[in-house]
């Protein structure tokens, strides 16, 4: 069986703007020495071997600055239509057994910057690779877009999910999805510019706000979905058991046969 990675690090980068920041603090293992003395022991008594352990702090780290899963709370306070609505979920509350299941890759790698993915989109290229999308299938969304991690670009490039497409997923029994690029939607310059545009108030992060009527589950930032068979592998989500949170990172891999 091969593992395939699908997380991105978690590690500074000088080109991430601000908003994706990560900062964490090194700590070298001497400390340690001087945390045991304060504690009692003299140095005399220390084991000759004994030279402190490594720490580290994650300093600062947004939820979303990673690698990560949305959670129905993140879209909205509220998820349900009419008066089936109840208190969105937050993503410690996320079922684990729809974290591990059957993986399908939706190339969407063809779609420019700036246009959207249709349900359209989706039957053909679920067509052509002779997959198939029902319950309990996890669904990876591939844009290559990875390919500008790192860059002041990343967050800017992209296609992205409509609402439509997003249903055709939820319509299929599909709770768990993802991409590999920054977010679900289009860039935000490029929602922001079509709204205008066409004069719609319904077009801004349309496919997040699917989760408000019908919950689901969404990964972000994943990488090497190139890397990965149209169908026939598993995958397993591990996002942090964060209480109250609308995301948390987490950590992806795919394991081919």
């Amino acid at each position: 069986m091969k593992v395939i990675d699908l997380s991105k690090p978690i590690q500074y980068n000088a080109g991430d703007p601000s908003f994706m920041k990560v900062k964490i603090k090194h700590k070298p293992h001497r400390h340690a020495r001087w945390l045991v003395r304060f504690l009692g022991l003299p140095f005399r008594l220390m084991p000759k071997d004994f030279v402190g352990w490594a720490d580290d702090t994650i300093t600062r780290m947004g939820v979303h600055s990673t690698t990560h899963i949305d959670a129905p709370w993140h879209y909205g306070p509220s998820s349900g239509e009419g008066d089936q609505q109840h208190p969105a979920r937050t993503v410690d509350e996320i079922p684990l057994d729809e974290c591990i299941g059957p993986g399908v890759v939706i190339d969407m790698s063809h779609k420019p910057d700036g246009e959207v993915i249709t349900a359209a989109d989706m039957e053909d290229a679920v067509a052509q690779s002779g997959a198939s999308v029902e319950p309990g299938v996890i669904v990876l969304i591939r844009t290559d877009r990875d390919q500008y991690l790192g860059t002041k670009e990343y967050w800017k490039k992209g296609t992205g999910m409509s609402a439509e497409a997003t249903e055709w997923l939820i319509d299929r029994g599909c709770t768990v999805m993802g991409i590999d690029q920054w977010g679900w939607d289009l860039p935000f310059h490029y929602q922001i510019s079509q709204s205008k545009r066409e004069q719609r108030d319904d077009l801004f992060w349309e496919g997040h706000r699917v989760g408000q009527r019908r919950p689901y589950w969404q990964m972000e930032q994943l990488v090497n979905l190139a890397a990965l068979p149209s169908h026939g592998f598993k995958v397993a989500v591990l996002p942090l058991k964060l209480v109250g949170a609308s995301a948390a990172p987490a950590r992806v891999v795919a394991m081919v046969e």
